[in-house]
């Protein structure tokens, strides 16, 4: 099982809604998603850090696996790499 990052609540939920999950509403400190067809409802919390076992914890309930997350985290970390790229190629009009 690969380790997990420490990632923000921003990237969590990013890595969440490629997978399809919607955010649903804020409450609070805590952001709430959910997808059609899953009973489970996921609330993460709008830290500057999740913690890894709550992020395991989200991971579990939205029924994916730890590997998969981190695939889907390094696939958004090399398109914001590559979009950073570009935005240094074009020149600001």
């Amino acid at each position: 099982m690969p380790p997990l990052p420490l990632l923000t609540y921003r990237d969590v939920v990013k890595i969440f809604e490629r997978m399809g999950w919607c955010v649903a509403r804020q409450q609070g400190s805590h952001i709430v998603m959910t997808k059609e067809g899953h009973i489970a409802t996921l609330s993460i919390p709008a830290h500057k850090e999740v913690a890894r076992g709550t992020l395991r914890g989200l991971i579990r309930a939205a029924d994916v696996s730890v590997s998969e997350f981190c695939d889907r985290y390094e696939n958004l970390q090399a398109e914001l790499r590559m979009f950073r790229n570009l935005q240094r190629l074009v020149p600001v009009l």
